[in-house]
């Protein structure tokens, strides 16, 4: 796991930054899965990193939440976190409906470099699609919409936890 700009493995040091307190870690699926198996279930009972009592959601409790928010066309801008101190403008449609408070912490790319803090969120499903990708979920500063994706596993992308 690794925290934005921080390529260093000094995690003192990595946890003193603004991007550490602000937006946490970035998994690769391995490491967000914590050994554990892929899971299709909902809800997925898939610990992972989480925290006890908490779990790695599946791509059907993603589908789940998205579906509940008018579908994927809209459903980000009702779950980004509103206005522009994290996301660029116009940091389209966020309305934060309940509070879920989506941030763009971008991801870790396979070519080594940290990309697409401020433009997007990314996030790790429980869900594998094939050896080498899992799925994942998308929103964006320029669009109101929630993407299903599959991301490659050794990406670093930020983890969502469910409440048991």
């Amino acid at each position: 796991y690794y925290v934005y700009g921080n390529i260093n493995t000094n995690v003192t040091e990595a946890k003193k930054t603004e991007k550490y307190s602000t937006y946490g870690v970035l998994y690769n699926w391995p490491a967000a899965m914590n050994g554990e198996a892929s899971s299709i279930t909902n809800p997925s009972r898939i610990q992972g990193v989480c925290p006890t009592g908490w779990h790695l959601p599946s791509d059907a409790e993603w589908t789940e939440l998205t579906d509940y928010f008018g579908g994927h066309t809209v459903a980000g801008g009702k779950l980004k976190e509103t206005g522009t101190t994290h996301w660029l403008s116009p940091n389209e449609g966020a309305i934060n409906e309940i509070g879920f408070t989506a941030l763009p912490g971008g991801g870790l790319y396979n070519t080594g470099e940290f990309n697409n803090y401020g433009k997007i969120g990314l996030w790790w499903s429980s869900t594998e699609d094939d050896a080498n990708f899992a799925f994942s979920r998308v929103m964006w500063y320029d669009k109101s919409l929630v993407s299903k994706a599959a991301s490659y596993k050794e990406l670093g992308a930020s983890v969502r936890c469910i409440r048991d």
